[in-house]
């Protein structure tokens, strides 16, 4: 068969692409059933931007991962460019300044931000003579590194996105290999620094979300309705749901945000939980695939860059998932690939064509060790 299928075709990360097109289906059809059994406003978008982002993710595959090492300072800067624009003329949305209206598509730059910083200290650590990996030169600089970015989203006020930048930070810097003690005492600053961020560095909306996922029943009609509707559609759906377009409390608008952050309930409540485990298994085979890549890849930069945007993906979809279901606050993070948005869509496609291209350079390096 490889030699009947034309190279360019074969030589694809076709498992990626088959469980993207999977999650991206789920999405169409979910979009296709809140907007009421109708392509528009959202399904119909939803699968253009798919095709078109799926189209660069394929054409970023083809870019040597040298390319994207060289590139990662200059995107930073520009990134942190991009972030201080957000500040002067950004679009406001949930509370915060986080966007760029571009007219066509509204952006996020903290989304390219965190790419970019994965980038760069992917590479700091692949330039770090091993030795010096457990000294305060590992720890220092990108701790300045990481500032820029992570005080210009917190400015937004986007807490949100900054702690999720911040995590992945933390994850790359652990794989580094990097001292667990201090991990742990960063842990322990972070407890210290919690009561100080909801009292001084939060809105008042950003702190009744922190307190009200305790206990939604408290504010049904107020800061829990969101929560208490989720739980209701999960909880309704039971094995095997009430059927597609069949759901009450998306169609009846119960539901809020149905077709962004909270689109998970609403899959919940029509395919049931044969549905919600369907898309959990999806997204646990792509990020499988995003680790293998990691573990496979052929020089340091490309396994922690691989490793971190893999990590980054997680974090997006399992705080999504924990959201929904009163496992965390409720912060504004969209499930990747599944709700509609450009930005979110354009940002997890960019970080699968930058797996790609690792890819496509592991299977390269096999090819010649071969012969």
């Amino acid at each position: 068969m490889k030699s009947i299928i034309p190279a360019a075709i074969a030589d694809q990360s076709w498992s990626a692409i088959w469980f993207l097109c999977a999650l991206a289906g789920i999405g169409i059809a979910a979009l296709y059933s809140v907007a009421g059994g109708a392509p528009t406003p959202w399904a119909a978008a939803h699968a253009v931007r798919f095709t078109m982002f799926l189209v660069l993710a394929l054409v970023m595959s083809y870019i040597r991962p040298e390319t994207y090492k060289a590139l990662m300072f200059p995107a930073l800067g520009g990134s942190a460019l991009l972030l201080i624009l957000v500040l002067l003329i950004g679009t406001i949305g949930g509370g915060a300044r986080s966007w760029l209206n571009l007219g066509f598509m509204q952006v996020q730059p903290s989304e390219f931000a965190k790419i970019a910083l994965l980038g760069v200290l992917a590479r700091y650590y692949e330039l770090l003579p091993p030795g010096e990996v457990r000294t305060f030169r590992a720890l220092i600089p990108p701790v300045l590194i990481t500032m820029v970015p992570f005080m210009l989203i917190v400015i937004q006020p986007d807490l949100g996105t900054a702690m999720l930048l911040l995590l992945s930070v933390v994850i790359l810097c652990f794989m580094a290999g990097l001292p667990l003690w201090w991990f742990i005492g960063s842990g322990m600053a972070v407890m210290i620094f919690i009561p100080i961020a909801y009292n001084f560095l939060m809105m008042p909306h950003q702190q009744k979300r922190v307190t009200i996922f305790l206990n939604p029943q408290d504010d049904p009609l107020g800061a829990g309705y969101h929560i208490s509707q989720s739980f209701i559609a999960i909880g309704s759906g039971g094995i095997w749901g009430k059927g597609y377009l069949q759901g009450t409390q998306s169609h009846l608008d119960y539901l809020p945000e149905q077709h962004t952050d909270f689109i998970f309930p609403a899959i919940a409540e029509e395919w049931g939980l044969f549905g919600a485990f369907l898309i959990i298994l999806l997204f646990g085979l792509l990020l499988r695939w995003g680790m293998g890549v990691a573990q496979n890849a052929r020089s340091r930069f490309e396994q922690l860059f691989a490793a971190g945007l893999t990590c980054s993906l997680f974090l997006y979809i399992s705080i999504n998932l924990m959201m929904v279901t009163g496992l965390a606050p409720v912060v504004g993070i969209p499930l990747p690939l599944v709700s509609y948005g450009g930005s979110a869509m354009l940002a997890t496609m960019l970080c699968v064509g930058i797996l790609m291209s690792i890819d496509r350079n592991n299977r390269r390096a096999r090819h010649r060790s071969d012969f």
